[in-house]
């Protein structure tokens, strides 16, 4: 704003108006709207460059009031009236909009500071008090004196010794002003720490990231988002999010450009739910990046995409995302016997003020609903957020002057169950990325995955076989290859395989294992041995490797090696009858007919229907008898 017109604006307020009893004042009609839809960024240290707290702080600033909120840049609020019905939207009445216009054109009134309401109170410190883990940004990022904003990633290293579920998160940077909006991400593979620091400095670059598949289908589906001024968010008690121990947390800054130099640091807090979810959400993308290619000068060009749900669930909250050519989102769903609902439409999308929208009520999809996006992209230079000047052909990719056309659903089966209905919905989504992606990795590895997840090792087969077609270097690929092949008794391909993967990766741990497998199952029980005191060399606490690595040393005659790794994972898993009768077994035939006995006896009192404990224990008794003198 001009200084010729900061002084009209001060000129304006010295007019004098008579007060009438139509007129509009702050105390009585601009102050609750300000502290209901304002006072939440509009604070001190908070993220918006002035305060509106008070009348001084709002008379400054009333024509300026008047002039975004009738345009409906503030409060920012995306999603159009009449398209999904959401909570906690900060849009303004057309009645609130017409008593700031006329408050900025009557004279700015105070009115009887009495009739006021108090200003809004706001915790200090974190939100919802003390968390219970607080994890650091392992070193200050110095963003550059830069005229363009700047998207940066920093990994958090997570040291919990027990899986934890985490009912809400909160950022506290060292300067709200800096950052425009978070988002976190969990990398239960930590495979994103190897891009940490590869440029010099702390965390790496990138808009969008997405984690790498590490064989194992994790549904678990948060939005982990953050914006100033927004109120700590918690999940339901019974919906928190899993942390395991040996996961990163991986937090994806918007960082404003100032022109200057800027220290940014921030902390995360966690605070921990009681106990584990009962539901379980699952996130559904829509999008088609590979159709993005946006000619100069288009304002009409458009993505789609569909999705058919093959069983019913509610809908609870979604999320668009467009970079800075993205001019209208649109989602709607299409129920069976032919209803079109509305989800969500916005009609000037800007990325700057991008969110997640949580319905008031989740939207009821029946199975067989059909969910549609359309995205439109403006790559004309009359589009004031176009970052080339002049327009030039983009193209789909993670880098802010590339394009993206996501919408992603937040869904909850209406069941629970076996087999599990997110693997049944991720399979959906990856058929319809084939039909999309014919030659796509991800997609044909994440069905082969979801099907091995429902114990379906035949029909996984062909698609982990395009999976290691399409990327043959793929070490995760070839062991969940190798996993099938394993289960269906063709031991010899999956020694094959899993070699292979080994070959791509020596510490590849989990192949490491399956391979001793594999050899134990063809009878190599020597090889096998090898390969798993490998495996446990890394990890030692796998209790399960230790119960096999004793049954291979047992059917070799070494018992009294058989009896170490047996009782180690007993004492790992005291509830595991199975194992406790090995034990037995294993210390019976080194001659230990006393420890054996408790041994059973321990099964007993875990599994008493342990039939193998209770015959093994009426042996070693007998024999424990027949030796007495």
């Amino acid at each position: 704003m001009s200084k010729s017109r900061l002084k009209f604006f001060a000129l304006f307020a010295l007019v004098c108006l008579p007060l009438t009893a139509e007129t509009v004042t702050f105390s009585e009609h601009i102050a609750p709207i300000l502290y209901r839809h304002c006072a939440a960024c509009h604070r001190p240290g908070e993220a918006a460059p002035f305060s509106l707290l008070t009348y001084k702080d709002a008379r400054k600033r009333a024509a300026q009031i008047a002039e975004v909120t009738q345009k409906r840049y503030m409060p920012p609020w995306l999603p159009e009236p009449g398209h999904g019905d959401f909570a906690d939207s900060p849009r303004l009445t057309p009645e609130e909009i017409r008593l700031l216009s006329e408050w900025a054109k009557s004279g700015m009134a105070e009115g009887d500071p009495a009739k006021s309401p108090p200003p809004p109170h706001f915790n200090e410190g974190w939100q919802l008090g003390p968390p219970d883990l607080v994890i650091h940004m392992r070193q200050p990022y110095t963003m550059p004196a830069s005229s363009s904003d700047v998207f940066r990633n920093f990994v958090l290293p997570v040291d919990l010794k027990e899986t934890r579920y985490i009912r809400a998160f909160e950022l506290r940077p060292s300067d709200k002003r800096l950052i425009h909006h978070a988002n976190m991400i969990v990398d239960r593979s930590r495979l994103l720490r190897k891009r940490d620091g590869q440029d010099g400095q702390p965390g790496f670059a990138g808009m969008d990231v997405e984690t790498e598949v590490t064989g194992e289908f994790d549904p678990d589906s948060h939005f982990l988002f953050w914006k100033p001024g927004t109120q700590a968010q918690q999940e339901p008690d019974d919906m928190a999010w899993r942390l395991d121990p040996g996961s990163d947390l991986v937090l994806n800054l918007h960082l404003i450009a100032t022109g200057k130099p800027e220290a940014v640091d921030a902390s995360v807090g966690l605070y921990f739910a009681a106990k584990p979810p009962r539901r379980h959400p699952m996130l559904l993308q829509l999008e088609h990046d590979g159709a993005i290619d946006i000619p100069p000068g288009s304002t009409r060009s458009t993505v789609t995409d569909h999705l058919t749900l093959p069983l019913s669930v509610h809908l609870v909250a979604i999320y668009p995302h467009a970079h800075y050519l993205g001019k209208q989102i649109d989602a709607w769903a299409e129920l069976p016997g032919g209803v079109t609902v509305p989800l969500l439409k916005i009609s000037d999308w800007d990325i700057n003020w991008q969110a997640t929208y949580t319905y008031k009520a989740p939207v009821a999809l029946p199975a067989g609903t059909k969910v549609f996006m359309r995205i439109q992209y403006d790559n004309s230079a009359q589009n004031p957020r176009n970052p080339n000047h002049p327009p030039i052909t983009v193209r789909a990719g993670n880098r802010s002057a590339d394009e993206m056309g996501h919408v992603w659903l937040q869904v909850l089966p209406d069941q629970e169950g076996d087999p599990d209905p997110r693997l049944i919905l991720q399979q959906a989504v990856m058929r319809r990325r084939i039909e999309k992606y014919p030659a796509d990795f991800t997609a044909h590895f994440n069905l082969g995955a979801a099907l091995q997840a429902q114990g379906k090792p035949d029909e996984a087969l062909p698609y982990l076989k395009d999976a290691v077609r399409i990327r043959p270097d793929s070490a995760t690929a070839r062991n969940n290859l190798a996993v099938s092949l394993f289960e269906m008794d063709r031991f010899n391909e999956a020694e094959t395989e899993l070699r292979a993967s080994l070959s791509i990766d020596p510490n590849y741990s989990n192949a490491q294992y399956n391979l001793a497998r594999a050899l134990a199952s063809k009878g190599d029980s020597v090889n096998a041995l090898t390969e798993l005191r490998k495996y446990l060399s890394e990890v030692p606490e796998d209790a399960q490797a230790l119960e096999l690595a004793g049954r291979l040393y047992a059917s070799q005659g070494q018992y009294s090696e058989a009896v170490a790794d047996f009782r180690k994972a007993s004492e790992l898993e005291p509830d595991d009858g199975a194992f406790l009768t090995n034990l037995g077994s294993a210390l019976a035939l080194a001659g230990d007919l006393n420890g054996a006995i408790r041994a059973f006896e321990g099964a007993l009192k875990v599994d008493p229907a342990n039939q193998t404990a209770t015959a093994n224990l009426a042996r070693a008794r007998r024999s424990l008898e027949a030796v007495k003198p």
